[in-house]
């Protein structure tokens, strides 16, 4: 069985090709059924998450992430999320690789993201707006980058120091990455905005958002996280979703304003199964406010895992 730590997993899965590998199999689908949550409890700190995400294809790779999330983690100085993926033959159900979950998550999080705004952000779109400071924001700007004609970064974290120290990281990209000033100024003009936090309440405000611009809902996968204010969906005239069975029994940025009555199920219009295979469009209005809300799924981890291994066979 092949072992892959995290800097195998950067330099085995390139963002064109990650992204390729995410439509195809959004295009032709795999088994992923529901992924269980389980709430662990913690001796100081909030409770942490268990995830357990499986998916194969009949006769294909068959794969599973173990991922826990502990919020502490940020008092630590230390990633919230901790993972590992096992990949196994569909013929024999030999074991052909262990991957380093906490890489391979954030990379095919961030490349689904990017998957997603080929479909509903501007082609031209230059400015980006960041919020978080983790790994998986880091891969947010580098899918980005590599994908879009960005040449500005804004970065809002709630720890200016924290902030701080992760602009510095992108010191080597030529692209002009500074903090954010606070968000109503970060989000003005801004082309994309995404957001990977785990924010229980809202951060984005939509108020300040500017004509065109696409917001990209990463990091709440629980009804009670939320990073979008109410006025980001009163203002959308087009929401998708990766997709529906979880988005919409997981997503608090979806479920929240649902419930309130500020978005109702005829504005959620697509997700990335319908893009990819073509039978739905995306943007039509290059004026209008896109959003994507994504809380992952097992077939990405599964086309990510799957590309490592073919790449490395």
């Amino acid at each position: 069985m092949k072992v892959f730590d995290a800097e195998a997993v950067r330099n085995g899965l390139p963002w064109p090709a990650l992204v390729a590998a995410l439509r195809e199999m959004f295009v032709t689908g795999c088994e992923s059924p529901p992924r269980p949550h389980y709430t662990i409890e913690t001796a100081d700190g909030p409770p942490a998450t268990l995830l357990l995400m499986p998916a194969w294809r009949p006769g294909g790779p068959i794969g599973v992430k173990f991922v826990n999330v502990f919020p502490g983690n940020a008092a630590r100085g230390l990633s919230a999320i901790s993972a590992a993926y096992i990949l196994s033959d569909g013929t024999t159900g030999a074991m052909l690789a262990q991957i380093d979950g906490g890489e391979l998550t954030p990379r095919r999080t961030a490349a689904a993201s990017v998957l997603a705004a080929t479909f509903l952000a501007r082609p031209d779109s230059a400015t980006l707006t960041v919020f978080g400071t983790g790994n998986v924001a880091a891969n947010l700007i580098e899918a980005y980058a590599a994908l879009f004609p960005i040449e500005a970064v804004r970065v809002v974290g709630r720890d200016p120091e924290r902030t701080r120290r992760f602009v510095q990281r992108f010191a080597h990209l030529p692209l002009c990455v500074e903090v954010g000033a606070d968000p109503e100024r970060a989000v003005a003009g801004a082309d994309i905005v995404t957001a990977a936090t785990l924010a229980t309440a809202p951060i984005i405000p939509g108020a300040a958002l500017s004509p065109g611009t696409h917001v990209d809902l990463v990091g709440g996968f629980r009804p009670d996280m939320r990073e979008a204010d109410d006025a980001v969906f009163e203002r959308a005239t087009f929401v998708a979703v990766d997709t529906r069975e979880g988005a919409l029994s997981e997503a608090g940025d979806l479920i929240q304003p649902l419930a309130s009555g500020v978005l109702d199920m005829a504005r959620i219009k697509v997700d990335l199964f319908e893009l990819c295979r073509g039978t739905r469009a995306g943007r039509t209005d290059p004026a209008e406010i896109t959003v994507f809300k994504s809380v992952g799924a097992s077939l990405e981890d599964l086309a990510a895992a799957s590309l490592l291994v073919q790449q490395n066979a």
